[in-house]
């Protein structure tokens, strides 16, 4: 038979294996109680969870109502994201431009997607190629998520997306 050389153990050691053999089993002892607890819990009344709007989501309804209401309703809508953005001034300005651009521009043909970026999880800007009969037009969406919705955080349009491409075609940023 063999001996088996033990070394002394000190106080300390033999109070550190016991907090954690207890602490072992108190989370051990935990686990089962909560289980028995959650089963014997009625589930609540189901509400539905409404997830809030994407920004994609919020931006194809811009569009759609561009399309089939017009200017007026469509504004009215992007804009009413933000309660400090609702009731600007500049609204109905903004309002006459946008429907006036069939003018000059011609009918609504659609829209495509150009870029995307995010500064962060709640910053998000979007800048869409949007198709007229005889031009072209870029809008440019930025929204912010300071809580659980997504808000318009900025809104513009302009045309000079031909400039901008012919200046990105440059060699060197030099003129051919």
């Amino acid at each position: 038979m063999k001996k088996l050389a033990l070394k002394p153990v000190s106080g300390r050691s033999i109070l550190l294996v016991a907090a954690i053999c207890l602490g072992t089993l108190g989370v051990m002892a935990q686990a089962p109680a909560k289980k028995a607890a959650k089963a014997l819990v009625a589930p609540a009344a189901a509400k539905p969870i409404i997830a809030p709007k994407s920004v994609p989501a919020i931006i194809d309804a811009f569009f759609k109502k561009y399309k089939d209401k017009g200017a007026d309703t469509a504004i009215d809508y992007l804009f009413g994201t933000n309660k400090l953005l609702a009731n600007l001034p500049q609204l109905p300005v903004l309002k006459a431009k946008l429907d006036s651009l069939p003018i000059s521009a011609g009918k609504y043909m659609g829209h495509e997607l150009i870029a995307q970026k995010s500064a962060s999880p709640s910053l998000f800007f979007y800048s869409y190629l949007v198709k007229f009969e005889n031009q072209p037009y870029r809008f440019t969406f930025m929204f912010y998520k300071p809580g659980n919705e997504w808000e318009l955080y900025r809104f513009k349009y302009d045309d000079q997306l031909d400039s901008e491409l012919e200046e990105a075609g440059k060699i060197n940023n030099k003129h051919p």
